[in-house]
């Protein structure tokens, strides 16, 4: 894979050394383009407005936990405590139902985590659904044929990752997605 990139790079020719420093006039035409995604959304208004409420929602997770976590501490506490003075069999109906209690409490609380997690990768979808036409301007203002992920090119020539101009697009237009219209603009 990586051959065969090369390869293009350097039919293209986008390979190393083809502009002197010297040159300044704007870069030309790509076609083909990089981008990082996991910036293009972390660096964004939008995914740090996401990144923010699940920090908040995952920080009143942690607390609802840590006072459950409490709350069982000291009922384990009392069931012990009482253990003495129950007959057996009582006391093995208390601590199943505490068993119970407290496998039940895990279920819920994992299910909130993967909700949170859920949440995080609907974001995503969402945000890159509605990035993907400002892309498509991009790629089509540099005569573009293709946006690869920067992480899958071995080399690479100057302007063409588009991650910051495509970012400076996307806040421009999106804002943080949450208090403005967030369909993308014509």
């Amino acid at each position: 894979m990586r051959g065969f990139i090369l390869a293009v790079l350097f039919v293209t020719g986008l390979g190393w050394g083809n502009q002197s420093p010297a040159q300044t006039t704007p870069d030309p035409p790509q076609a083909i383009l990089t981008i990082d995604p996991e910036r293009l959304f972390s660096d964004s208004l939008f995914g740090e407005r996401v990144a923010a409420e699940i920090a908040a929602d995952t920080e009143s997770l942690q607390k609802e936990f840590q006072q459950l976590e409490a709350d069982l501490t000291a009922e384990e506490r009392d069931i012990t405590e009482k253990r003495a003075s129950l007959d057996p069999v009582e006391f093995r109906k208390l601590a199943d139902a505490f068993d119970a209690k407290v496998q039940e409490i895990r279920r819920v609380q994992d299910a909130k985590a993967r909700d949170l997690d859920r949440r995080l990768e609907q974001e995503r979808a969402a945000y890159l659904n509605l990035v993907l036409p400002i892309l498509g301007e991009l790629m089509n203002e540099r005569g573009a044929a293709i946006v690869l992920d920067h992480r899958m090119v071995f080399a690479v020539a100057s302007g063409v990752d588009i991650t910051d101009e495509a970012l400076q697009r996307i806040d421009a237009t999106l804002g943080d997605g949450k208090t403005q219209d967030t369909a993308p603009q014509e």
